[in-house]
């Protein structure tokens, strides 16, 4: 199983910044000593031409050249440095190189950072420069689109960090190839949320069975509505009890159960997923890193079953068919 990570690509924050970005190191080092099944793989930047299948130009060029203002840097949080301007390219690299993994036989593939949902075609916010769900989604059908394959690819991307995907609502409001399922807090960031495919709002405090019964509402609903050919999964550790921002109570066997539902959806399907791992705020930074691990486990056996099937007598048949999402 591939996974594409960018921590080397360090962002220089200041003393005290609440961002926790020694969690993707801690990630990838656990994942090399524990799971040494998932190939590690450097991700590479996406361009600017992929960008602007996402971005309008000028925000592409502010972001690369320094030209972000004050005001933009504060509401992204992270004031502007070239490595800032490298790492979210590479996030989106990762995000994409993922996608291209999961399609072209992979089924399962990650990317140790990602999930950047927060950011607008124009703007940045909430720890979010890029949208590499978004920027990944439109190459992918531009890819599939070129290779000649029919019919279109349709994508899904299930939201599952606690705080709601307000830029990629935005992005795809009005695309009919692209459904947006957000689960998250009522109450927590972003304080002015935008329309998604599907929204699903949960109460502080909210746990196992609700937070889960949740989740099976919205595959439910994704189910009845659209019929993908790949899912990007944002697989966020801050629904957790453990995490200072994510105000909702799930436990390690609830994320783990959650985890499990949408690959069980997705492979009983056929449908690839690329995951990315979005927020975590451990209160212990350890909590995130142990909650994060744990969804990579699941996302390795739910491989590891693709992989087999693939094997199978009849595999290449039934290979072109998983690839076009068709159950």
């Amino acid at each position: 199983m591939q996974a594409f990570y960018a921590d080397h690509f360090v962002l220089p924050l200041p003393e005290g910044h609440r961002f926790p970005m020694a969690k993707y190191r801690l990630l990838r080092d656990r994942l090399a000593a524990e799971l040494p099944a998932v190939r590690l793989c450097q991700a590479e930047p996406a361009s600017d031409g992929e960008l602007a299948l996402a971005h309008d130009p000028a925000y592409i060029r502010a972001v690369s050249e320094g030209g972000l203002s004050p005001a933009a840097q504060r509401e992204i949080g992270f004031p502007w440095s070239p490595g800032m301007a490298e790492r979210a390219r590479r996030s989106v690299g990762a995000t994409v190189q993922a996608c291209r993994a999961a399609l072209q036989g992979g089924g399962v593939a990650a990317n140790l950072a990602g999930g950047t949902h927060h950011a607008y075609a124009d703007k940045g916010s909430g720890f979010c420069v890029f949208n590499d769900a978004a920027v990944a989604a439109r190459l992918m059908q531009a890819e599939w689109g070129r290779a000649g394959r029919r019919p279109a690819l349709r994508v899904a991307i299930v939201d599952l960090d606690v705080h709601q995907g307000n830029g990629s609502a935005r992005i795809f409001q009005g695309d009919g190839s692209v459904f947006t399922l957000s689960v998250h807090g009522a109450r927590n960031f972003p304080f002015r949320k935008e329309p998604s495919d599907c929204d699903i709002e949960l109460p502080d405090g909210c746990g196992d069975d609700d937070y889960l019964a949740a989740v099976e509402q919205g595959l439910a609903e994704l189910s009845h509505r659209f019929e993908p050919g790949l899912v990007i999964y944002l697989a966020g550790a801050d629904p957790h009890e453990g995490d200072r921002l994510g105000r909702l109570r799930v436990s390690d066997d609830g994320m783990e159960a959650r985890d499990r539902r949408v690959f069980d959806w997705a492979q009983q399907r056929g449908i690839p997923v690329a995951m990315a791992m979005a927020g975590g705020y451990g209160r212990d930074i350890e909590t995130t890193v142990r909650v994060q691990l744990n969804t990579y486990r699941v996302a390795l056996s739910h491989w590891q079953q693709w992989q087999r099937r693939a094997g199978a007598p009849g595999a290449a048949e039934a290979g072109v068919r998983w690839q076009n999402g068709a159950p």
